[in-house]
């Protein structure tokens, strides 16, 4: 019994090991133990079908500001920017940009647009 409690946690330790070295390497920074670093400000703007996307409307869309601030990576805003068009790629075609800025460096831009 106490080997495999030993076993058990022996490797929980590795896998936060193994994904905080991962986590050095990739944009997402997700498995991380250090605290945010990182603030972001964005400004998130979005058409669909050709249609403007009023501010309340990419609140309701994304659940987050059309500018707003995050206090991590740029991708988390980026990964639920393609996680919502992902799921309603059917639905519309969408233009999203979100401009960012990370620790009030230079402002840098990325865009989707996904097709119906």
């Amino acid at each position: 019994m106490r080997f495999v409690r030993a076993a058990i946690g022996g490797s929980i330790l590795l896998f936060q090991v193994v994904m905080i070295g991962y986590a050095r390497f990739v944009p997402s920074r997700y498995f991380c133990w250090a605290p945010y670093d990182t603030q972001t400000e964005y400004w998130i703007s979005a058409s669909v079908n050709g249609r403007p996307l009023t501010g309340a409307e990419i609140r309701a869309r994304y659940r987050r500001a059309g500018h707003g601030f995050d206090n991590r990576s740029p991708q988390h805003v980026i990964d639920i920017l393609q996680g919502v068009e992902e799921r309603t790629a059917a639905d519309a075609r969408a233009e999203v940009s979100l401009k960012y800025r990370v620790n009030g460096k230079e402002e840098r831009e990325w865009r989707l647009t996904s097709s119906r």
